[in-house]
């Protein structure tokens, strides 16, 4: 493990044009559970909600459908206020402040990338840190939906405010996945970090490296075609490898 980390190291200091794609797994060392883990978001039982398909849950089909049920699911499971970013958070920002770091790509909807301090962030799956009104696009503040009950609804016009989150069912929005795929393609080094890769089209977009190096660090293997030369794969803790890395650069 330790030759992984320093050659994990090498290739960070080497590097001039780095971008982090990153998933679920990047946030669990802050206390927020992933979605398809033994002890992930899904496996929870909630009676509740134990009756319905956790995907539904988080679906434009039950927004429109069931939107009580899917607010307060959303309330209970889904409020990331209060959460603290880690190490890989903080190092990824520090990285960018120096000018290795081009980009994030990110799955998650926390926001604890920017909380940490990192400027370019695409959120390919949306925010829960902004909302809007799905009839007049008036926005409200990121804590409107939490701060209430029932449906929450517009103080304009009185329609239904949602999150910002690309819901199932629903397209990513355009301006981060142009972002996202177009940084990937200029990358010399593409770090995957704390994703399974299985939720599509978001895992494609891995496919646009052209780079020097594919780095994947998480805690089971992926599917990804490696280059054992060029590529490294290391199943560790995310924050063992980024205090490792903090401790080389700053």
């Amino acid at each position: 493990m330790e030759a992984l980390i320093a050659k994990f190291i090498e290739w960070i200091k080497e590097s001039e044009h780095i971008v982090f794609f990153g998933g679920a797994g990047v946030s669990t060392e802050s206390g927020i559970p992933d979605f398809r883990s033994k002890d992930g978001l899904y496996n929870q039982h909630d009676v509740q909600f134990d009756k319905y398909q956790p995907e539904y849950l988080l679906s434009h089909t039950c927004l429109m459908r069931e939107p009580e049920v899917f607010f307060e699911f959303y309330r209970q499971k889904m409020d990331s206020r209060g959460f603290e970013p880690n190490v890989t958070h903080r190092v990824l920002a520090k990285l960018e402040e120096i000018g290795k770091l081009d980009a994030i790509v990110t799955q998650n909807i926390d926001g604890l990338h920017q909380l940490a301090g990192s400027k370019c962030v695409y959120e390919i799956h949306g925010t829960t840190h902004k909302n809007y009104c799905a009839s007049c696009g008036e926005r409200v503040g990121e804590n409107y939906i939490f701060e209430t009950t029932g449906i929450p609804r517009c103080p304009k016009c009185g329609g239904m405010i949602r999150p910002q989150v690309t819901l199932y069912e629903e397209g990513l929005p355009e301006d981060a996945v142009r972002g996202a795929v177009d940084a990937i393609r200029k990358a010399d080094t593409l770090i995957v970090a704390g994703t399974s890769l299985n939720v599509y089209p978001a895992a494609s977009y891995v496919y646009e490296f052209r780079g020097n190096h594919l780095i994947v660090l998480n805690k089971e293997p992926l599917h990804v075609q490696l280059n054992q030369e060029k590529d490294l794969f290391i199943e560790a803790a995310m924050g063992q490898v980024f205090v490792a890395l903090e401790d080389a650069l700053f």
